[in-house]
């Protein structure tokens, strides 16, 4: 259990000094999912929205977290 709060801790401090980190992260992926969407032939990842679910979970995470720190 110590060793968890060590970890966020850390985890903490370095998103404090990088409030909007995971927002760009999750927009870097919805792009990446835009362009994958022009290469049919990669099966599951581009039917399935992958990067764009990821994407958008990300961000809203990082909105929340943001507003939190």
């Amino acid at each position: 259990m110590r060793k968890f709060n060590q970890s966020l801790d850390r985890l903490s401090n370095f998103f404090a000094a990088r409030k909007g980190l995971p927002v760009i992260i999750g927009i870097v992926l919805i792009l990446v999912n835009g362009v994958l969407q022009f290469f049919p032939g990669l099966g599951w990842v581009v039917s399935a929205n992958l990067f764009l679910h990821l994407g958008i979970i990300l961000a809203l995470v990082g909105v929340l977290l943001a507003w939190a720190l």
